[in-house]
């Protein structure tokens, strides 16, 4: 794993977030050193340079952005679907079967509504796909829904695996 890009992060600051309890400190803690180098190389061909781990957690922190914000509808009009792929087996491997099956309804429903999804819209045909496509609105809710305990399995599979999110010093 040398060739990974894994950022440094104390072992007495890991600690502190850890025993905080606080979900999103601990999140936070991983994903945003990954934001800023993604951020400072302004290429996701960042990606290929991080664990499996590290981009479960990246590319699971732009589709909650997307969906919590304007649902999947959103995600796909933004051009993220391309992060979506490979999390239903990533989640798989974490424990987190739920929420990696909502990821890919969402991949199949895009695939079924591909035309739709994919071309640029007014913002009031960006509206207007809401009624269009009321599946996605099932779907939104179902992520939702699964949101806190699927972030909950993820740390705590960052927990027991930390060597694939970062050198602690």
């Amino acid at each position: 794993m040398s060739d990974k890009f894994l950022p440094e992060i104390s072992k007495e600051q890991l600690l502190e977030v850890q025993n905080k309890g606080d979900l999103h400190a601990y999140y936070d803690l991983l994903c945003n050193p990954l934001h800023e180098e993604l951020y400072r190389r302004q290429d996701f061909v960042f990606l290929e340079d991080l664990t499996e781990a590290q981009q479960l957690f990246i590319s699971y922190d732009y589709v909650q952005n997307q969906v919590l914000q304007g649902g999947f509808i959103q995600l796909f009009q933004n051009g993220y679907v391309g992060l979506l792929p490979n999390m239903p087996g990533w989640l798989i491997t974490i424990g987190q079967e739920a929420m990696s099956k909502v990821i890919d309804d969402a991949l199949k429903e895009f695939v079924l509504n591909h035309e739709v999804l994919s071309k640029e819209t007014t913002v009031e045909e960006f509206a207007l796909m809401y009624d269009k496509l009321p599946q996605f609105g099932d779907l939104d809710d179902r992520f939702k829904a699964l949101h806190e305990q699927t972030l909950k399995g993820m740390l705590e599979f960052a927990t027991n695996h930390i060597e694939e999110f970062a050198v602690i010093k």
